[in-house]
Parts: structure tokens; C-alpha cells; sequence
């Protein structure tokens, strides 16, 4: 047995091995950086564009853990370790939780095109997933929503981006919707005119766009008229209940009868 020869090979293969280790770490040093610069850079161009600071971090978070796992491949396939079955581990593993988290996912990937796209934001009065209400809270998986009874709902993002979305503070003035349904016995000029002048006394309705009050329709009953003042968003459940109000003590002072029965619904005036 050759002894000088086997310390020849043995230290030709520990040096190789140490080179590699070397190599190894040197390319872990500068893929790490490189990584660190990419993200920074990331970070940095989304924070000019005003993008959220939540989803920043978490755009940030996945790609730098994308990269790392695929430089930790290419170092061990630098070694000599098989990849094709790891890479196929990782895929596999990636499909299964995204099969299992497909709803949680799918949330994710919808609140991050809210926070992108912003249809709305915190403060906004929104009609959205079945649901209306203030939000409160515009997170990556749900969005918080404080309802006008006072529930605190808490509505996954997907179900909000799939449907449609109306942000009621979007403008600063909302229109109250009303119609009133007159017997057919009621001269509908006359209740116009009643109508408008019970209307603009309405505290805090809006001169400008004026009230709407017009024959809406008709049918076997009588006719039907909308009643359709502006207020700001801020005033608007106050003229919409006052509108109410003035609906109905107008229709008792004229002595208007209960539609379909001729029942006078108050004393005439």
C-alpha cells in the first residue's frame, strides 16, 4: 500500500471538497445580497407607486423566499445533490397547500388588488358582499365592516371583489330614494305640489341638485310618486327618515285615503 499516494488523493479530495465549500459560501454570500438588493428595490418601487405597506411587506416576504429556496437548490445541485426530485417535492407540496388553502389564497389574491386598485378605503360607506356599512379595516384576507345597527362583520376579500362593489362616500352627496302610493281617487298634481312644498322643509337637504318630486308611475291602484331629495353623506339616514315623516303628515293634512281601501287616512285641511 502506496501510503504517500493515498495522502495525495486524500488531500486532492479535501482541498476539491474545501473549494466547494468555499464556492458554496461565496455563492450564498453574494445570492443573498443579490436577493436583498432585489427586494429593496422592490420594496422601494412599490413604495413610490403608494402601494400599501402591508402588502409590500408580504409581496417583499414571498419573493424573498422564493429566491432563497431556489438558490439553496442551485447550491446543492452545485454539490452533486439530485434537485429533480426536490424541485418536484416542492412543487407537489406547493399544489397540495394551495389546493387545501385555495379559499384562503384566493382571499389573499383579492385583497391585495383591493389594496391595489382601491375601490374604496378605511372611512368609506361601501355596499359590497352582501352587506353595507363603514370599513373599518381593509386587510389581505377580509375586509372589517361596521355596519349602521352596530355588528362588526368581517367579510372575506374574495367574496367583496367578486361582487359588485358601491362606495357610497365615493360622492359627496347621496340621493334619498322614496315613492309614495296614492288611491286612485287622488288628483296627482295636487300631491306633487303638497309633496315638494313638505320636502324642501326638510332640514339639511340640498338646494343644489333641487328635490325630485314627479308622477313615477301608475297603476290599478293609483299613481305613484317618487319623492328623491339630495343630501351630503353625512346627513343622509337624518332626510331620508325626515322625508318619511313629511310623506306621511303630508298625505294625512290632505285627507288622501289609504291606497286600494278609500279609507281617509287624516282629516283634511
Amino acid at each position: 500500500m502506496n501510503f504517500d499516494a493515498i495522502m495525495k488523493v486524500a488531500s486532492e479530495n479535501f482541498t476539491n471538497f474545501g473549494m466547494k465549500i468555499l464556492g458554496a459560501i461565496v455563492v450564498w454570500v453574494v445570492g443573498r445580497w443579490l436577493i436583498g438588493l432585489s427586494t429593496r428595490l422592490l420594496s422601494a418601487a412599490l413604495d413610490r407607486q403608494k402601494v400599501d405597506p402591508t402588502l409590500i411587506r408580504y409581496v417583499v416576504s414571498v419573493i424573498n423566499v422564493s429566491l432563497t429556496i431556489i438558490l439553496v437548490v442551485a447550491i446543492l445541485g452545485y454539490f452533486g445533490v439530485e434537485t429533480t426530485s426536490f424541485a418536484a417535492l416542492i412543487a407537489a407540496a406547493g399544489v397540495a397547500i394551495g389546493a387545501a388553502w385555495a379559499g384562503l389564497l384566493s382571499n389573499f389574491a383579492a385583497g391585495a388588488f383591493l389594496l391595489i386598485l382601491r375601490p374604496f378605503k378605511v372611512g368609506d360607506e361601501i355596499k359590497a358582499g352582501g352587506i353595507e356599512g363603514k370599513v373599518t379595516e381593509l386587510g389581505l384576507f377580509s375586509t372589517t365592516v361596521l355596519t349602521g345597527d352596530n355588528v362588526v362583520s368581517f367579510v372575506g376579500n374574495n367574496k367583496i371583489f367578486s361582487d359588485t362593489i358601491q362606495n357610497l362616500s365615493a360622492s359627496h352627496n347621496r340621493r334619498v330614494d322614496r315613492t309614495v302610493q296614492l288611491d286612485v281617487t287622488v288628483d296627482a298634481t295636487d300631491a306633487v305640489r303638497r309633496l315638494k312644498e313638505a320636502v324642501a322643509k326638510v332640514p339639511n337637504i340640498l338646494a343644489s341638485p333641487a328635490p325630485d318630486v314627479e308622477i313615477f308611475d301608475v297603476n290599478a291602484t293609483g299613481p305613484v310618486i317618487a319623492v328623491r331629495p339630495y343630501a351630503k353623506n353625512e346627513h343622509y339616514w337624518q332626510v331620508y327618515f325626515d322625508t318619511n315623516r313629511a310623506i306621511i303628515d303630508t298625505c294625512k293634512a290632505a285627507g288622501y285615503p289609504v291606497p286600494g281601501t278609500g279609507v281617509v287616512a287624516g282629516p283634511a285641511v
